[in-house]
């Protein structure tokens, strides 16, 4: 009798710990996540941009440096602003000719859109555009806050 009373005592204490340790690793912060929109999956909808070369072909080296700079300039304006939280180039041609990839923070294609022809550069046709609906991590955007503190200098 007493070794059953014992073996039923040490189950219980057995998995009493196991429980402790599940709560433990449950990291989750619903205040965070209803911050960010996210779903009980932890991600949310966003939109993509991929920018493709445009039919612009612009020889001044000048103007294209001008174009170029109000398109870095209006991804930092669209950052601060909330709207944009992931956005660069492709390292190597393809076949699709995309440039580049924007990730917009809204589920709208049609905000989004508004959003990417504030580009200069798209503007001028240097880029072309598609857009897709996305799914990714809620916490995408909390990347931002910590880029300045890694980057030396701006292009």
């Amino acid at each position: 009798m007493k070794i059953r009373i014992v073996f039923i005592l040490s189950i219980l204490m057995v998995n009493s710990a196991i429980a402790q340790q599940k709560k433990e690793k449950s990291k989750f912060n619903q205040e965070l996540a209803t911050s960010l929109g996210a779903d009980q999956y932890g991600m949310k909808a966003y939109t993509m941009v991929m920018l493709t070369t445009g039919s612009a072909k612009i020889e001044d080296k000048t103007k294209m440096a001008e174009l170029m700079k109000g398109h870095m300039d209006n991804i930092g304006k669209l950052a601060d602003e909330g709207k944009i939280i992931v956005a660069g180039p492709f390292l190597e041609k393809n076949k699709e000719n995309y440039r580049g990839m924007f990730i917009f923070n809204t589920k709208s294609k049609e905000e989004a859109e508004q959003w990417v022809k504030t580009d200069p550069a798209v503007q001028s046709g240097i880029f072309s555009y598609e857009i897709f609906p996305w799914y990714g991590s809620a916490a995408l955007p909390l990347y931002l806050k910590h880029h300045e503190e890694i980057t030396k200098e701006n292009p």
